[in-house]
C-alpha cells in the first residue's frame, strides 16, 4: 500500500500548486503556453544542432558515480552543437525514495530519471510529452514503459537484459564447462563451487536491500517467453506464484533464491553482505556469481584487476526447450512540465543525443535504444537467447497493475520486503516457499478482485 498512498500524494501535492517547480533558474510553473509546446522530437537535428537556443539546464541522476566524469564530458560534447545550452548535474544515491520527496517539492530542475513510484496516468502531472509513441516506435525500443494514452514521457536511458553476473575463473576452478539452463543444474554448479573453490557461489546482497528486488526481473520474459505476462498476464491470471512442474515462471525464480540459501549456497551470514565491497571480491574471484542486470557488468569489470573474468550469462531457466531472457528499460530520462519552453526544446535535444550518439548504452553494457544497433559484446553469451521486451500495457489498463502490485503489498521491482522474507525463510526454515507463494497468491487475488478483476 505504501507505493499507491506516495503516487496518490504526490498527485495531490503536485495538481494543488507548483510554484517554484522547474528549471534552476526560475520557471513559471503557470505558462499554459509552456505546457503545451511542441518539443518536434522527431524532427531534433544531431548534425547541425543550434547555436541560437539558449537554456541553462538541470539534470538529476541516480548515476552517482559517473556525475563529475563521464556526463561532463556528455555536456561539453554536446555544447558543440548547443553552445549556449549549460548543463549542471546533481547525483542522489537514494534515488527512488529522495527523487519522490524531490517531485513534491518541485526542486528537480529539467531532467530527471522518472521514478517508478509515480503512476502512468500521473506522467503529465511532472512530465512533458517527449513524442507520439508512434512517430518514434519503429526508432526506438522500450517506448511504452513511459507511455500514456499514446504519449510517451519518458525516453529509456538503455536497456538491461536480465541475466546473471559470474567469475569465469571461478567456474573454470569448479570444472563448469558449460553454463546452466535450469534451476536444478545452477544449484548443482553452485554446489560444485562450493566444494572445489573458496568462493562464495551465490551472493544475495541482502544487506544492501534495493538488490534484491532483481529477482522480480526474472519473473515475466525469462520465466515465461511471455512478452504479455508483466503488463496483461499476471493481472489476469489465477495465482501467478504457483509452482509449475516444468520449473519454469515466477515460482521457479523465488525458488532457485530459496533452494540455494537453504543449501548454505549463499554468504554465511546475508546481513553482513557489503555491496560496494563486492564488486571487487566478485572481480578477485572470492565470490562466484550474483543476480543482477546487465547494467552491472561494466562496474564488477572495472572494480579490479580482472576484468576478463567477468561473465554474463542468461538466468538457468529453459521453455519448451528455448532459453529467454527479459529486456527491460533502464531509468528513463523525463522533461519537467513546468520548465520554460527554451529549457524544454534543450532539454529535449540533450535526451536524444544521450540516446543516439552518447554512447552511453555501450560503455554501460546495455541495449542500446535505437533499433537495429548491435548488442555490446558483454552480452555475447546471449546469443541462442530470445531477448524479451515486455509489450505496452493495453489501453484502459495503464494503472492496473501498478494497483494490484501494490494493493498486494508485494510492490514487484520496488521493495525488497518479499525478497529478504524468502532468504529469511530459507535460513530458519520458518516457512516453505510452497507456503510463501501460497500466500502471495492470496494477497495477489485480493487485489485483483480490489481492482475489478475476476482471475482466470
Amino acid at each position: 500500500m505504501k507505493k499507491q498512498l506516495i503516487a496518490i500524494t504526490l498527485a495531490a501535492v503536485m495538481a494543488a500548486g507548483m510554484t517554484g517547480c522547474g528549471s534552476s533558474n526560475g520557471s513559471n510553473s503557470s505558462d499554459t503556453a509552456n505546457k503545451d509546446a511542441s518539443l518536434d522530437y522527431k524532427s531534433i537535428d544531431l548534425e547541425t544542432g543550434d547555436s541560437n537556443l539558449k537554456a541553462d539546464l538541470k539534470v538529476i541522476t541516480h548515476r552517482t558515480d559517473l556525475v563529475d566524469t563521464t556526463f561532463e564530458e556528455y555536456a561539453q560534447e554536446f555544447q558543440k552543437l548547443y553552445p549556449n545550452v549549460t548543463i549542471s548535474f546533481e547525483g542522489i544515491t537514494n534515488y527512488a525514495d529522495d527523487m519522490t520527496t524531490r517531485l513534491t517539492s518541485g526542486d528537480w530542475g529539467d531532467i530527471c530519471m522518472i521514478p517508478t513510484t509515480v503512476n502512468k496516468s500521473e506522467f503529465g502531472t511532472y512530465f512533458e510529452p517527449i513524442c507520439n509513441y508512434d512517430d518514434m516506435k519503429d526508432s526506438y525500443e522500450f517506448l511504452g514503459d513511459k507511455m500514456f494514452d499514446g504519449k510517451v514521457y519518458g525516453i529509456a536511458s538503455m536497456g538491461n537484459a536480465m541475466g546473471i553476473i559470474y567469475n569465469k575463473s571461478v567456474f573454470e576452478e569448479a570444472g563448469i564447462s558449460e553454463l546452466p539452463t535450469t534451476p536444478d543444474a545452477f544449484l548443482d554448479d553452485l554446489k560444485q563451487i562450493k566444494e572445489k573453490t573458496d568462493a562464495i557461489p551465490l551472493y544475495t546482497n541482502y544487506a544492501a536491500g534495493w538488490t534484491l528486488t532483481a529477482w522480480d526481473s526474472y519473473i515475466g520474459g525469462t520465466a515465461t517467453g511471455d512478452a504479455d505476462f508483466m503488463n496483461n498476464t499476471i493481472v489476469h491470471q489465477a495465482n501467478p506464484f504457483s509452482k509449475r512442474s516444468d520449473e519454469t515462471g515466477p515460482y521457479a525464480v523465488y525458488n532457485t533464491l530459496y533452494e540455494a540459501v537453504s543449501e548454505g549456497l549463499t554468504e554465511d551470514d546475508p546481513t553482513t553482505t557489503d555491496w560496494e565491497g563486492c564488486k571487487s571480491q566478485i572481480n578477485n574471484g572470492k565470490i562466484g556469481c550474483m543476480v543482477l542486470g546487465s547494467w552491472a557488468i561494466i562496474q564488477m569489470q572495472e572494480a579490479g584487476d580482472h576484468a576478463d573474468d567477468i561473465g554474463y550469462m542468461p538466468f538457468p531457466i529453459t521453455v519448451d526447450g528455448k532459453q529467454y531472457a527479459s529486456a527491460s528499460a533502464d531509468y528513463a530520462y523525463g522533461i519537467n512540465v513546468n520548465s520554460t519552453a527554451d529549457e524544454k526544446k534543450a532539454s529535449a535535444a540533450f535526451i536524444k543525443w544521450l540516446t543516439e550518439k552518447s554512447g552511453y548504452a555501450y560503455d554501460q553494457g546495455g541495449i542500446p535504444i535505437v533499433k537495429g544497433e548491435t548488442y555490446p559484446e558483454t552480452l555475447s553469451a546471449f546469443t541462442n537467447v530470445t531477448l524479451v521486451m515486455d509489450n505496452p500495457t493495453p489501453t484502459g489498463e495503464e494503472d492496473l497493475y501498478a494497483n494490484i502490485n501494490n494493493g498486494s503489498e508485494l510492490s514487484l521491482n520496488s521493495d525488497p520486503t518479499h525478497v529478504a522474507r524468502v532468504i529469511e525463510s530459507a535460513i530458519d526454515h520458518s516457512e516453505t516457499m510452497d507456503e510463501i507463494a501460497d500466500s502471495w497468491n492470496e494477497a495477489w487475488t485480493s487485489a485483483q478482485e480490489s481492482n475489478g478483476v475476476t482471475p482466470q
